[in-house]
């Protein structure tokens, strides 16, 4: 005997096995990108800013909503090392962050800056601010950063403990500052992405199944403010992370072969 599943209890189960539990898909990243690296949203543009990391093109990608890639733009002048996260400024910038370092061994890192997003074709060429690590600070691999006040703030990816530098925005060669470091609260803290609202007055930082938030903080010490733990009920591996306003962020995924490859808005 043959049974055929009625249309709402099929509904019913796709949507089971596509929890994706305190999120909302926004859109399905296009399956020409399946290591998407970060998610930045940029002044005068509406489109959503990503990168593939060690091994990918050296390409940055605008994507719509729906996940479609808008713009391909080719950064001619630098190498694709290990890209792992995006910033931007209030002028219409981007910023590229090399920042990989799976090894632990990389001395030198970079953050490659393009400028006047909107108004680039297809292909560009990058201005170059390098830095290395403090005396004494050992080398981690860093997968996040953000700018605010003229500064950029890089977080390693480190298992517990997050190590917080601070680089300035200024093309040349720099020896970042040590700030701190803080031991997040979870089984699994590696931070794989961050951003900082617009309003400057709330940080936010990824992780495969979690967001931390940093907030009421006085100086750039982020961690001495008051730090939250939002679990996402939702695990993918997760790499980009930025605001779409003061209160709501937009999540991408990579593509594991099973789910993710998605663009996601949350609510904080």
């Amino acid at each position: 005997m043959t049974f055929q599943l009625k249309p709402i209890l099929v509904s019913a189960l796709l949507f089971m096995s596509c929890n994706t539990g305190k999120l909302t898909v926004v859109g399905s990243i296009d399956n020409n990108l399946e290591e998407a690296s970060a998610a930045q949203m940029v002044t005068n543009s509406n489109l959503i800013w990503t990168i593939q990391d060690a091994g990918n093109n050296n390409n940055v990608y605008g994507l719509d909503l729906k996940g479609d890639i808008v713009k391909d733009i080719d950064v001619s002048n630098i190498k694709n090392q290990d890209w792992e996260d995006l910033a931007s400024d209030t002028e219409g910038n981007l910023y590229i962050g090399d920042l990989g370092n799976n090894s632990r061994k990389r001395k030198k890192f970079f953050i490659y800056k393009i400028e006047n997003l909107a108004n680039v074709d297809h292909k560009t060429e990058a201005l170059t601010i390098s830095f290395t690590l403090p005396k004494d600070v050992k080398s981690e691999d860093f997968e996040s950063f953000f700018l605010w006040k003229d500064s950029f703030y890089v977080f390693s990816k480190e298992n517990k403990k997050t190590m917080l530098l601070k680089v300035p925005n200024q093309v040349g060669e720099h020896v970042a500052t040590y700030i701190t470091e803080y031991e997040l609260k979870g089984k699994d803290t590696r931070v794989t992405s961050a951003d900082i609202s617009p309003d400057g007055k709330t940080v936010v930082l990824l992780n495969h199944d979690r967001i931390w938030t940093l907030t009421e903080f006085n100086t750039d010490n982020f961690f001495e403010g008051v730090v939250s733990k939002i679990d996402l009920k939702h695990d993918s591996q997760k790499e980009g992370i930025c605001f779409k306003d003061n209160k709501t962020v937009y999540i991408t995924d990579e593509d594991s072969g099973k789910d993710g490859n998605n663009i996601y808005s949350f609510k904080l």
